[in-house]
């Protein structure tokens, strides 16, 4: 089998003793009220929230990771509602760290509010958008104009030279805005754009998840769309297991069609983007990164809790009590979640869970259990016709 380039990427660093990602939720307050929300976020401020003292404190622990220092990411609720904000951003560039933000399309997200974020050190931010067109994206944040004051502020962020991520929810509401997102995305331009395979907690219980199968139509499409967008997934693993099997197909020059099982809506948003016309490839694939929860990615809560996603509610510890570093590295909870020995199931006897290993969060939203099978991959392990091409590409 041909040589590929990296079809997965593996940190450089190793992700149990480093997180490539430190996402702190500095406050539940926000003026939305979006139909998914997992933080089932709040008007008000929660007393308890880690102070401007405390959230400096939490950002020297960060930094006490070592080099490359992980990305920070202040996430909310809505980050915005905290008005030592840019005094945070600013204490956290001059410990070094990357800091970057994830605000909700509020009235606060502003032209003049990205300006003092750029000034006070902020070069990337993530903003979510779920559906291509007001109707579809209001009905979602549940607040009229959230739509063009998040397409605005990406159009203000781009033009002030900041990278932009654009997060999408995929679910039973939202999976056919699809191609028109990505349509938006080629236009505006984005650093990447995330496909978040909703995870059921919080608001989002009763939001319409996916099935298995739409899921692995979903994971395909998206592959495709890899040289014409950014694309990558947030609790979505199994999309390494896909971009692997993909990579195997192509060199075979077998039909992924019907290797992969793949049903209508498949057919659906490939035949609806097929209209746009876009012709040869503008980028190369981005591959995805082998990381997971608490496998170089961390969550802290606005109380400071630490776990290991924002969607696996189990804490850890505390970093109020003991240093970040230490819960990461050394915490029953991290340990386990990073042995591949304890997955249980499917997950338990797949060939590819050494890259893929499953979404944690969504095992434990489903079952209780964070180690069990993600009831949202439809893959059977040893199914897959050329297991000696994977053997290779997992080997290189």
């Amino acid at each position: 089998m041909r040589p590929h380039g990296p079809v997965v990427r593996t940190v450089r660093h190793d992700p149990a003793d480093r997180p490539l990602l430190v996402i702190w939720e500095a406050t539940r307050a926000c003026a939305l009220s979006c139909v998914h929300c997992r933080a089932e976020a709040q008007p008000r401020r929660d007393p308890r929230e880690l102070d401007t003292e405390e959230a400096t404190e939490l950002m020297r622990q960060v930094a006490s990771f070592g080099r490359p220092s992980p990305i920070f990411v202040i996430t909310g609720g809505d980050c915005f509602e905290r008005e030592d904000l840019d005094e945070l951003v600013r204490r956290g560039r001059g410990l070094g760290l990357a800091v970057a933000v994830s605000p909700s399309g509020t009235a606060k997200l502003d032209r003049a509010a990205l300006v003092r974020l750029q000034e006070a050190g902020v070069t990337a931010m993530s903003l979510s958008l779920d559906g291509a067109t007001a109707q579809v994206h209001d009905g979602f944040r549940r607040v009229p104009g959230t739509f063009d004051r998040t397409v605005q502020a990406w159009a203000t962020a781009r033009e002030l030279g900041m990278k932009v991520q654009v997060n999408s929810t995929m679910s039973s509401r939202t999976v056919h805005e699809l191609p028109d997102l990505a349509a938006l995305v080629r236009e505006y331009g984005a650093m990447t754009w995330s496909a978040f395979m909703l995870v059921p907690m919080g608001r989002g219980v009763d939001l319409g998840a996916l099935s298995a199968q739409q899921c692995e139509d979903v994971m395909n499409y998206l592959y495709d769309l890899g040289p014409h967008v950014p694309v990558k997934t947030t609790e979505g693993h199994h999309f390494r297991r896909v971009a692997l099997q993909r990579a195997v197909l192509e060199e075979r020059g077998a039909d992924h069609v019907e290797v992969m099982g793949l049903g209508e809506l498949y057919a659906e948003l490939t035949e609806r983007t097929a209209v746009f016309g876009w012709g040869d490839a503008v980028r190369a694939r981005r591959p995805p990164v082998n990381v997971n929860a608490g496998y170089g990615f961390v969550f802290v809560s606005h109380v400071g809790t630490v776990h290991p996603s924002g969607f696996l509610p189990v804490s850890a510890g505390d970093v109020r009590e003991q240093p970040l570093p230490e819960i990461y590295r050394s915490s029953e909870l991290f340990t386990g979640l990073r042995d591949t020995s304890l997955l249980t199931g499917r997950c338990g006897t797949c060939e590819f869970a050494r890259v893929c290993g499953g979404s944690r969060s969504r095992a434990y939203a489903t079952s209780g259990d964070p180690h069990a099978s993600d009831p949202l991959c439809a893959y059977e392990p040893g199914s897959f016709p050329y297991a000696e091409d994977v053997a290779a590409l997992l080997a290189s």
